[in-house]
């Protein structure tokens, strides 16, 4: 039995340290200008998206059932988005 867990293979290795050093200027951009926080709140909000999104993408013909996962996640994501754009 391999002792890999079947969830540690989902993301590609390259995104955790992509996402982390991309959110640092970002983020602390969004403190440094103002008017800068909406672009933090926004990026936090993008990065598990695009997370969810490379899962689909890169998953799709291996794990079935993870890419589906994600993409409920992403539709559901997107239906709160338009909800509150609804409402607001």
């Amino acid at each position: 039995m391999n002792a890999e867990h079947h969830e540690t293979r989902v993301l590609p290795a390259w995104l955790y340290p992509a996402a982390f050093w991309l959110a640092l200027p970002v983020l602390l951009l969004s403190l440094l200008l103002p008017g800068g926080a909406e672009i933090g709140v926004w990026f936090m909000m993008a990065v598990p998206a695009v997370a969810a999104l490379v899962v689909v993408v890169t998953n799709w013909s291996r794990d079935r059932s993870v890419s589906l996962g994600a993409l409920i996640a992403l539709i559901g994501l997107g239906l709160v988005v338009a909800v509150r754009a609804l409402i607001a």
